[in-house]
């Protein structure tokens, strides 16, 4: 990875190194052409003679290289794409357990070779709130229909099932948005944990790792900042786990016939998919095969191209919820009314924030920063707003006007950069006589107060959060896209292009439409007096997690909290009974691990056990 950053000014993603060696190193020797004369001299004209193939550079390559940087657009892919989707699913047929109520179930010899030796799968996809919204921007629906639209193309009669070789579907369509209050929550017991300093793992601030562009930068170029990573998992991430975690271990399915498609805001999203850290050996052990726990992860803008590539009108599928024939239960009674509640509710409480204040990230520091407040009575929250609109500072006052917690935002790589440079170790002077300064080296304190007092940092590689990602639909693809169907409206093919500032304000828009009142109120059923969703009944029928919910408190807790509309008790209660239903321990499940890459770029190549043997000879003053 190359150490100078460079972005432009459009849209201040990274661009990749020209330091990438995959290329050189992966294409083949070049060999002569045979010739019946043995004196006859090769030249390097016949050498060359020949066009060599091209090199293909996978993810994978990418995060085992430290060459460059990349926001993946630029690099040459040939997995994860809307073409491996639809090869995957046009290739296998729909798997169809006999719990899924389908005549085919697993055992019936249609795998390994076996039966007529079609391979069959089942096809799980999440969806993330931002590309929903983006879509929802772009054809002038709400956030809410977007994602009906989604489910239909992927699940309904009118999708994806209409072709392919077996007409095969998605037998889940998940939204994020459920994985996502798990994670607020679990983040929110991070942050405590370190300001207690009981997590002997993390250093103050902690920071976000829910971004997987920000990830690969930290490692790869600012390793000094691992130490404060947040060891959880993204939802992206969390989701894949937890589907295939359950079906293997609960219901015998083995990882490589469950297929699971994520459908995010950014090509980064990619990388994370293919980090060796997020594979069933993490939760499953190294004996058998490492898979993936997310497969494939396409954007909104793939997610169309596959619609295209099946000659489906995506606007033109309906808007209404998809049929429960097309959407088996999940066999888990408990995490199926997890996964698909009786009706949505508002992602988080605008009550006494603005949008804009909370962002479009999922919320880490928003959720934190209300838990933060709940442990303190009377307690405010302050916002002081950076030099950018990407920088902002928090601080929660008590009723005496003391800083009790202080958090901040840093979205783009340009603050992120002033993030890195601040939180770097002060080198010790070598100066005869010198003194280090006080704090022992520590974090850079900038003037006037810093990342030094901060306990939590929430960091985006996006300008302006998630929902301005790199696989979003461009504004500038806007008026094509509506064109291809009907049934637009706000003005339909007569609206002028709007500026790109004002787009992202739509998108923004669309990403909050799910929180009106009147988009939830067709199907208010199962909301309870709190505005949750009434899962406790169901969630609690694990014995276990009734001795959670009886007991008063957790950690020194109310199990019966509820910020922001998540109900803290439940979100726990829910991971005892994935850590009980899998039999395994919920670190293993919620939480991973990072690493630093070391550039080699440039460097020797490591010698082998014979010359190092040899070297190590030679310095002691033997040899060969």
């Amino acid at each position: 990875m190359s150490a100078i950053l460079s972005a432009d000014d459009l849209n201040d993603f990274i661009s990749p190194g020209v330091a990438c060696i995959k290329p050189v190193e992966t294409l083949p020797l070049q060999k002569p052409t045979p010739s019946s004369n043995p004196y006859e001299v090769t030249t390097e004209e016949t050498v060359h003679a020949e066009n060599p193939p091209p090199a293909q550079i996978s993810l994978t390559d990418c995060l085992a290289c430290s060459g460059c940087v990349t926001s993946a657009e630029a690099v040459l892919v040939s997995l994860q794409s809307h073409s491996e989707v639809l090869e995957t699913v046009g290739r296998c047929r729909e798997l169809r357990p006999e719990w899924l109520g389908g005549a085919e179930s697993e055992g019936n010899g249609m795998v390994n070779g076996q039966g007529d030796g079609i391979e069959e799968k089942i096809f799980i996809a999440s969806i993330s709130p931002q590309t929903r919204a983006s879509l929802a921007a772009t054809y002038g629906v709400s956030e809410r229909e977007a994602g009906h639209m989604i489910d239909q193309l992927l699940s309904g009669p009118y999708g994806l099932r209409a072709g392919g070789a077996h007409g095969s579907g998605f037998t889940w369509v998940l939204d994020t948005n459920v994985m996502r209050e798990a994670c607020l929550v679990a983040a929110a017991d991070e942050a405590q944990q370190v300001l207690d300093d009981r997590n002997a793992g993390l250093k103050r601030p902690v920071l976000t790792s829910a971004c997987p562009g920000w990830v690969c930068y930290a490692e790869k170029t600012h390793p000094h900042v691992l130490p404060h990573m947040s060891k959880l998992k993204s939802p992206q991430a969390m989701t894949g786990t937890l589907v295939k975690s359950v079906l293997a271990r609960k219901y015998g399915i083995s990882p490589e016939k469950i297929w699971h498609m994520a459908v995010m805001p950014c090509f980064d999203k990619k990388l994370e998919a293919s980090r060796i850290e997020l594979t069933s050996h993490a939760w499953a052990g190294e004996e058998a095969d490492r898979v993936r726990d997310v497969d494939c992860v396409i954007t909104a803008r793939e997610l169309l191209m596959l619609a295209e590539s099946r000659n489906i009108s995506f606007p033109c599928l309906p808007r209404t919820t998809l049929s429960t024939i097309f959407r088996p239960p999940f066999p888990d009674p408990a995490i199926n009314r997890l996964l698909f509640p009786p009706t949505r509710k508002p992602k988080r409480s605008t009550a006494s924030f603005e949008p804009s204040a909370i962002g479009t990230s999922d919320g880490y520091l928003h959720h934190i920063l209300l838990t933060q407040q709940s442990r303190h009575a009377s307690s405010t929250i302050k916002v002081h707003r950076g030099r950018n609109a990407d920088v902002s500072d928090y601080s929660v006052l008590s009723a005496e006007g003391v800083e009790v917690f202080r958090a901040a935002r840093y979205y783009g790589f340009r603050n992120i950069q002033n993030l890195v440079r601040r939180l770097k170790p002060a080198k010790a002077s070598r100066m005869p006589g010198a003194t280090r300064r006080p704090g022992g080296g520590g974090l850079r304190k900038p003037a006037g107060g810093g990342e030094t007092e901060y306990a939590y940092v929430e960091v985006m590689a996006c300008p302006g959060g998630c929902t301005n990602g790199g696989g979003q639909i461009k504004v500038g693809d806007v008026m094509t896209l509506r064109q291809g169907g009907t049934g637009m409206s706000n003005g339909g093919d007569q609206e002028v292009v709007p500026a790109q500032k004002e787009w992202l304000a739509r998108v923004d828009e669309a990403y909050w439409s799910a929180e009106s009142e009147d988009d939830l109120g067709d199907d208010g059923d199962g909301v309870d007096e709190d505005g949750d969703h009434d899962m406790m009944n169901v969630m609690l029928s694990n014995s276990h997690a009734n001795e959670h919910a009886n007991d008063s408190h957790v950690n020194g807790e109310d199990t019966g909290d509820v910020i922001d509309g998540i109900d803290r008790g439940r979100v726990k209660a829910f991971f005892d009974h994935w850590a009980d239903v899998t039999g395994v321990e919920i670190e293993k499940l919620v939480f991973t691990t990072f690493r630093a890459v070391e550039s080699d770029v440039g460097k020797t190549k490591p010698v082998g056990d014979m010359e190092r043997v040899a070297g190590l000879a030679v310095q002691v003053g033997g040899g060969w």
